[in-house]
């Protein structure tokens, strides 16, 4: 079963995902299977753990490297699409990860944000192995509710779901 209608293939698609800590984001990009961007797992590789924070010029070098081989796979008809797995909490950063994005050859960019309650998010951040504290989920909370995602940051398609089930119905329309 096809996500996406097939599409002519200059369409290079990315699929940036949007929520707080727990929200189910990297749950649901591993529900697509496809190839996923995650700055989680660069941090990983670059420093060894996901939690250290390290360089952002580093991880960022990264996000332009994965995306170029992204794009690459997806013109080799390899991958039908390829997920960028991060908060985009911060309106700033959305824009900067999308201009990359259209940088380095993605034709149509869709932004998906999932928005379960703080409190569904608080409490499966107690559950996840690297927890990250309140305080900074509700600083996220604050920025992102302050400014959410909208068509006018780049993107081709803002979908805004409450759950991951609801983000699959959505997609698979």
């Amino acid at each position: 079963m096809q996500l996406f209608p097939t599409e002519p293939s200059s369409k290079v698609h990315l699929i940036l995902l949007i929520g707080l800590p727990g929200s189910g984001k990297s749950t649901f990009a591993r529900s697509l299977h496809s190839h996923i961007i995650s700055t989680d797992a660069i941090r990983a590789q670059l420093f060894g753990e996901e939690a250290i924070q390290g360089s952002w010029l580093k991880i960022w070098l990264e996000v332009r490297s994965q995306f170029d081989q992204a794009v690459h796979s997806i013109q080799q008809g390899e991958i039908e699409f390829a997920i960028y797995d991060a908060t985009n909490a911060v309106r700033k950063q959305r824009r900067a990860a999308i201009a990359l994005a259209r940088k380095c050859g993605f034709t149509k960019i869709t932004g998906v944000w999932i928005n379960p309650s703080i409190e569904v998010c608080l409490e499966r951040n107690k559950a996840r192995s690297r927890v990250v504290p309140e305080a900074v989920i509700h600083r996220m909370a604050r920025r992102l509710y302050g400014a959410p995602p909208a068509l006018d940051e780049g993107l081709d398609e803002c979908i805004w779901c409450d759950s991951i089930q609801s983000c699959q119905r959505h997609l698979l329309l």
